[in-house]
């Protein structure tokens, strides 16, 4: 008998399938779509079961004030980001396509993959069939940091917390789970530093940050900003942590980057690539 978890990912899978292949109006006014995404959200980030936590900062229970704003790591869901995050998420990359910016979604430093599941559904609600979501990660929790290369990484201990540790097959799995694993999902295996400069990605429409340290986030930028396209949009997820913000801001400052970066949730920031 499945659990509670399963029936409603398959519930969410099942609707997800009968959009597959419909356009985006459903009738004219893509309400089935919006829905979709709605039940979408809630399931990935725990609502519909009222997911427990199990950081380390906060009671194990189920806070609805903290899941708003992504300050806890549920036990289940399938992400940690937060409906804020998630909603602006939908918001930038629902505002790529029918603004018609060219290219993919990535994001880097996944977890269980929620963030990438959205964008896929978000793909599959909108019939973007030519679009593919990058999924990248080492699959085996942050590096150690290196303080000699990066120093705002000193003392830097996401390294030791196993929960932040997701294997590929798990992260997988979970797409599958939701009808969602196809080959527009495209995985990059390992450090950031070796997988992103050799990445097969051409354009980007949504470049999503999501490594914690500086050198995570210096990595990404490094190998995939020039690839957003004009109108496409850059999120830091973790920009509330200093050595995430130092990273943003000796880029921006060293690519004379200008365009204003706007909060989300009091932690994460976006900004838009001018046209």
């Amino acid at each position: 008998m499945l659990g509670v978890g399963a029936r409603q990912e398959e519930a969410v899978a099942r609707l997800g399938r009968r959009l597959q292949g419909s356009s985006p109006g459903l009738g004219g006014d893509g309400r089935a779509a919006e829905l979709y995404l709605d039940l979408l959200e809630a399931s990935l980030t725990g609502l519909l079961i009222e997911d427990a936590s199990q950081a380390p900062w906060t009671e194990r229970k189920f806070d609805p004030s903290l899941r708003a704003i992504g300050r806890d790591w549920p036990e289940q869901a399938i992400t940690m980001i937060g409906t804020a995050r998630m909603r602006n998420l939908r918001m930038l990359t629902t505002r790529a396509l029918e603004e018609g910016v060219p290219g993919d979604f990535i994001e880097t430093g996944v977890w269980r993959g929620g963030a990438c599941i959205y964008a896929k559904g978000i793909f599959e609600a909108y019939g973007a069939k030519d679009r593919k979501v990058f999924v990248a990660d080492s699959f085996r929790g942050l590096p150690e940091p290196d303080a000699a290369q990066n120093p705002a990484d000193a003392g830097d201990t996401h390294h030791t917390y196993a929960q932040l540790a997701i294997s590929r097959e798990a992260v997988s799995s979970n797409f599958r789970r939701y009808g969602l694993l196809d080959e527009q999902v495209v995985f990059l295996e390992g450090w950031f530093k070796d997988t992103l400069p050799v990445a097969p990605i051409d354009r980007l429409a949504v470049l999503r940050l999501d490594g914690d340290m500086y050198e995570s986030t210096m990595d990404a930028l490094n190998a995939l900003y020039h690839k957003v396209s004009p109108g496409g949009f850059v999120i830091v997820d973790d920009y509330v942590l200093e050595p995430c913000a130092k990273a943003i801001h000796d880029f921006r400052g060293q690519h004379g980057i200008e365009a204003p970066m706007e909060p989300v949730d009091g932690a994460a920031v976006w900004w838009r690539v001018p046209l």
